[in-house]
């Protein structure tokens, strides 16, 4: 299997492209704030051809550069239906704070075909299999995709803002909710194996055993005593 990831924008929000190989079909998963053509070039280099677009969430810094690329290779986006009016109205979705100033340099809307994602759907997208979490707390409509271990490779989780290297999504933007965030991550994160790795929606890799061990929202969570505050990232 193929995953190539880059750091995209502002907030180096990470855009993965997803392929059984070199040369294949591919899955294009948060292409955000300035990710067009990191994408291009991803699709270049690897020889790739794009067969959908999928979101984590809708914030801005996943979600900017999907009306681009859809158009580009004329493929469809996927997206909870709890944060798709994010497209079309993200100063709504983050604040007027943060969605004003970036509004200028941005043709917001949806692409001309979107699908809508539903907690425990499983995609079959590009010869791949990825597995939908529906992960609310860091937004109503967020989710994690998860594709199942072979004899070759772990299984990957894609947790987009719900779990990071070392931290957790933010909850203090419209949508956000503290409680939901703790929920999703003893619901969605405890029960996968140690050997999972994780591809976050910012920040380096990890896996699931590491942030078992590490994490302090994860490990107070499993403990049942509630996440700790600590700083935590994403827009």
């Amino acid at each position: 299997m193929l995953i190539a990831g880059f750091p995209a924008g502002a907030w180096g929000t990470n855009c993965y492209l997803v392929a059984p190989a070199a040369g294949e079909e591919c899955v294009i998963i948060d292409p955000g704030h300035q990710a067009a053509q990191g994408v291009e070039d991803a699709l270049k280099k690897h020889r790739l051809k794009p067969v959908a677009v999928v979101l984590t969430h809708g914030h801005l810094d996943h979600v900017a550069s999907v009306v681009p690329v859809c158009g580009a290779h004329d493929v469809p986006a996927w997206i909870h239906p709890a944060d798709r009016y994010m497209m079309s109205d993200p100063e709504k979705a983050l604040g007027r704070s943060i969605g004003q100033h970036l509004m200028g340099e941005l043709t917001v809307g949806e692409p001309d075909d979107v699908k809508e994602l539903s907690d425990g759907s499983r995609l079959e997208l590009a010869g791949l299999e990825f597995s939908v979490a529906h992960a609310p707390g860091h937004t109503k409509g967020s989710v994690t995709f998860r594709m199942p271990e072979t004899a070759e490779i772990p299984s990957v989780f894609f947790s987009g803002d719900l779990l990071f290297a070392g931290s957790v999504g933010r909850t203090d933007l419209p949508g956000g909710d503290h409680a939901e965030m703790l929920q999703s991550l003893a619901r969605v994160c405890l029960p996968l194996d140690d050997s999972t790795v994780v591809l976050s929606g910012h920040g380096p890799q990890t896996t699931i055993g590491q942030e078992r061990a590490t994490n302090p929202y994860l490990r107070e969570v499993a403990a049942g005593l509630g996440a700790p505050s600590a700083p935590r990232r994403g827009m």
